[in-house]
């Protein structure tokens, strides 16, 4: 029992090959050996996926024996379903979409091959340029050469007319050298052959003995046996089996031509190896006219032959007028005119054209003949009448005997039998010899009927014809003779009646041997129109592409138009409508400016869905149907809310629009705008112009952020506010000029406050507490800047020995305005000093001295080793002065006095 998607899917046909398992990962696929194509009950379908994917799920279980139990396994076979399923879909929507693309893409191919066509003869054309535009003779063989080249280009414009079926380049041909019609070369030899047999079959003794020709199929020129075609060559004749080249003409070798051209005119054709005929001679030759009058100019061969157009002047046949017609070739044409002439015998006179001066009468000449016994019995003659027939030596009747006699004797006969032979062919005549005819033959002699079956004696005149009806084959090989028996069968006169090639006709010959000739007529393939036709030999319009038409298409238009767009002719439906819809729109009036919608080909939905994964499901489907007009897109300009800008809307969506912007209108507080996205503002009053905030924008909440004035780091207390912010009245603390007293003053005092009213301000009312360069403390109040340096403070002056003292003003004294200058007690009091100073110096030094060799005695008795008691027994007492006694104590008063007498000069300064 076969699966229930098998069974359906039957209907479309089985796989040629034997299906396989191959296991995979979620289950077994079935792949078949065979093709993807089937065939059942004469149709022809396809398999549902690449490759021929075999649906059997019984195949497979053959197979393999794990496929058998796979395949019984529900889940397994539902797998494999389900599998199918998604193959057979995906294949049948991408059959619908390569339909889809090729109904649409018809159009584009049609103009592809007609602009490849138009470039194809444009080639061709500029090949034979300089023959159209240099030759000025017949051109009708140039046209059937440029012909031949033509179709040569196009595939399946050639076509064998034995097998109707076209001409390929890759298949051996041979051309005919009289109409140069191309026939496959099995195709003609097996025509040469059938030709032949049937030509040479009619009589059987000289059956295959004589050379029999074969004609061509198309203008039955004749060919000898041995002219057969049995190898393949090009064109001219030159390489055998040429080598395919697509860029060379099919079937030809490349190399110059060098046919003789027809008629021969000495020069060979220059063109490449070509169908057809060879194009008229291209060579320059200087020939004149055909009267000889005109000078001779260069011309092509071809045209050499030419007409100066001047009267001819030749005498005519007449000997008495010239010929007036133009410059001709060949004889001049008989004379026009009429004259009275003589017959040849010159009994009769008559008024005949000078192109005919003789003419015979119908009257017997009836001159006497030499012999003078008879007159000539010929009518009307030109020349003498000869001599009389009955001069000479005659004959009996019998032509036995010979005899002499006048010519106005009769020969007598001989008296010999006559012994000629009598009409039956086989007998003589036994009568004695006489003039006239023989008697009838009546010997009798037994004869054969002509079906040789019965025998008779019967007189030898008389034919024997029994009843018995001739049963052999007539030449046609095909019926009989069924006549009476009357020796060799007539050829029979029936006609053949078979259909020929084309399928279209039957053969109007009678009935013959071999192959019937090729269907003589021909089929004008025509363009849906029918004003552009191709003609094709008979059968062939079946598989020939109808001409391209460049008449313009004149169906009437099938939308809402009154007139088609301008495009050719062509077959099947029109091209969708491509013109302006331009149908008022109900809305907003305007005409709709889209293309055509009138036949949209939309895919039909809704459609039957499959059941499940067993049926087939069915290939979209695509309907003409008319579109509704779209939406209107005639720009509209139009204001957004915001009256921000105007924007060209479309028709069908004008309205109050947003553009998306800050609205930007200065809020009450005219100091922010509102930051909302572009919104409608209604009018106060009838004033709210563009920049002013209506209800509808924001309302400022934030605080005020106007810049303060300089030097104020308070902010605003108050909220965003129009106008300007209150004086600020935070109290400062800042310092005063000496840095030392800390004032509170208002904001706004010292922000609006000048440069002297900010000095005022920072002054504590207080003495300046710094110290003037002379020491002495800035008697200003505070102040800033720098102290001024005018002190008029009491100093004491002292001369340079510090004994004279003077109280003075410190500016004078720091100016160096004044000075005390010491006295003569000044300088003796210095004198005196000098000399205690050298006292002391001196006394130093000796003392120094001392000390010194005190200290090397001490060393040079530590070296002797003496003893301490020889020591003393050795000093010498020395007596100490006063100096040396207390020079530690004065040396330390005189110290202390000197520091008393300097910070009591320091003091008397100040």
């Amino acid at each position: 029992m076969e699966a229930s998607w098998r069974q359906v899917a039957g209907g479309r046909g089985r796989a040629r090959g034997r299906a396989t398992a191959a296991p995979s990962g979620n289950g077994i696929h079935l792949r078949g050996a065979g093709g993807g194509r089937e065939r059942v009950g004469g149709r022809r379908s396809f398999g549902a996926s690449p490759g021929g994917v075999a649906t059997s799920a019984a195949a497979g279980s053959r197979h393999s024996p794990a496929g058998s139990q796979a395949l019984q396994t529900p889940a397994a076979s539902e797998l494999i379903s389900q599998k199918k399923f998604e193959e057979i879909k995906k294949a049948n929507q991408a059959a619908a979409r390569k339909l889809v693309e090729e109904h649409f893409s018809s159009s584009s191919e049609e103009e592809g091959d007609e602009d490849f066509e138009g470039k194809q003869g444009k080639i061709v054309a500029n090949t034979f340029i300089t023959y159209t535009t240099q030759t000025d003779g017949d051109t009708r063989e140039l046209e059937r050469t440029k012909q031949y080249v033509n179709e040569a280009f196009q595939a399946g414009a050639m076509t064998c007319l034995i097998c109707i079926a076209s001409v390929k380049r890759n298949q051996a041909v041979w051309s005919c050298s009289g109409c140069f019609c191309i026939f496959h070369m099995p195709c003609i030899q097996k025509w040469a052959k059938d030709s032949e047999f049937l030509v040479s079959s009619v009589t059987d003794d000289d059956f295959g003995k004589r050379d029999y020709p074969w004609p061509c199929p198309k203008c039955r020129f004749e060919y000898k046996r041995s002219e057969t075609p049995s190898r393949y060559y090009c064109y001219c004749g030159k390489v055998e089996d040429p080598p395919l080249d697509p860029w060379l003409v099919p079937h030809s070798c490349g190399q110059v031509c060098e046919r003789e051209f027809k008629p021969s005119c000495g020069h060979k054709c220059l063109l490449l190896c070509h169908p057809g005929p060879c194009p008229p001679c291209p060579k320059m030759v200087t020939t004149t006219c055909y009267c000889k009058k005109a000078k001779p100019i260069p011309r092509r061969c071809s045209a050499k032959e030419w007409s100066c157009q001047l009267p001819c002047g030749r005498k005519l046949l007449c000997g008495q007028h010239k010929c007036e017609n133009p410059c001709h070739a060949g004889s001049c044409q008989p004379c026009p005119r009429v004259s009275r002439q003589k017959c040849v015998c010159g009994k009769k006179v008559a008024e005949r054209s000078c192109a005919s001066p003789l003419w015979h009468c119908d009257q017997v000449c009836g001159k006497t003949l030499p012999c003078g016994n008879h007159t000539c019995e010929q009518v009307c003659h030109v020349g003498a009448c000869g001599e009389c027939p009955r001069s000479g030596k005659r004959f009996c009747p019998c032509q036995k005997s010979r005899f002499s006699l006048p010519c106005t004797e009769d020969v007598p006969t001989c008296g010999d039998s006559c012994d000629k032979v009598l009409e039956c062919g086989i007998h003589r005549c036994s009568q004695r010899c006489h003039r006239g005819p023989c008697e009838t033959c009546r010997q009798e002699v037994e004869k054969h009927c002509r079906c040789g079956k019965h025998t008779k004696r019967m007189p030898c005149h008389k034919p024997y014809l029994c009843e018995t009806k001739c049963v052999k084959m007539r030449d046609c090989q095909k019926h009989q003779c069924r006549r009476k028996v009357s020796g060799n069968c007539p050829p029979c006169d029936q006609n053949c009646g078979r259909t020929l090639g084309c399928r279209n006709h039957k053969c109007p010959s009678v009935c013959h041997r071999g192959s019937c000739y090729p269907c003589p007529e021909t089929v004008d393939v025509k363009c849906n129109c029918g004003n552009t036709k191709v003609t094709v030999p008979c059968g062939r319009e079946r598989t020939t592409r109808p001409p391209k038409c460049r008449e313009q298409c004149s169906r009437p238009p099938t939308c809402h138009h009154t007139s088609q767009e301008k495009h050719r002719c062509h077959f099947g439906s029109c091209p969708p409508c491509h013109q302006p819809c331009q149908k008022v729109l109900e809305k907003c009036g305007h005409l709709c400016p889209a293309p055509c919608h009138d036949q949209a080909l939309i895919k039909q939905t809704g459609r039957h869905q499959p059941t499940g994964p067993w049926e087939q499901p069915s290939e979209p489907a695509f309907i003409q149907t008319a579109l509704p007009c779209p939406p209107c897109q005639v720009p509209i300009p139009m204001e957004c809310l915001g009256k921000h800008e105007v924007s060209p809307l479309p028709c069908h969506a004008v309205g109050p629009y947003s553009c998306k912007r800050v609205c930007g209108r200065i809020l009450d507080c005219q100091n922010h705008t509102c930051m909302k996205e572009c919104h409608k503002v209604t009018k106060i009053d009838g004033c709210t112009g563009k920049n002013k905030a209506g209800p509808e924008c924001l309302h400022c909440e934030e605080g005020c952020s106007k810049s303060r004035p300089l030097g104020c780091l308070h902010p605003c207390i108050l909220p965003c506010h129009p106008g300007e912010c209150p004086p600020c009245v935070q109290m400062l603390r800042i310092k005063c000029h000496c840095k030392i007293t800390s004032l509170y003053v208002e904001c706004r005092k010292i922000t609006t406050a000048d440069v002297n009213e900010k000095n005022l301000l920072s002054c504590c009312k207080n003495q300046c507490p710094k110290e003037l360069p002379c020491g002495h403390r800035c008697k200003e109040m505070c102040h800033p800047g720098e102290c001024p340096f005018n002190c008029n403070q009491k100093v004491k002056l002292r001369c340079p020995c510090k004994r004279i003292k003077k109280e003075l003003q410190c500016n004078k004294v720091r100016e160096n305005q004044v000075s005390i200058e010491c006295d003569t007690m000044c300088k003796e009091m210095k004198r005196k000093a000098s000399e205690i100073k050298e006292a002391e110096a001196k006394a130093a030094f000796e003392e120094e001295k001392r000390r010194q060799q005190a200290e090397l005695e001490a060393f040079e008795n530590r070296l002797k080793g003496r003893r301490k008691k020889n020591r003393k027994r050795d000093e010498v007492a020395v007596e100490l002065s006063l100096w040396q006694k207390h020079k530690y104590y004065l040396l330390s008063v005189c110290g202390a006095v000197v520091v008393v007498f300097a910070w009591y000069i320091t003091h008397d300064v100040n």
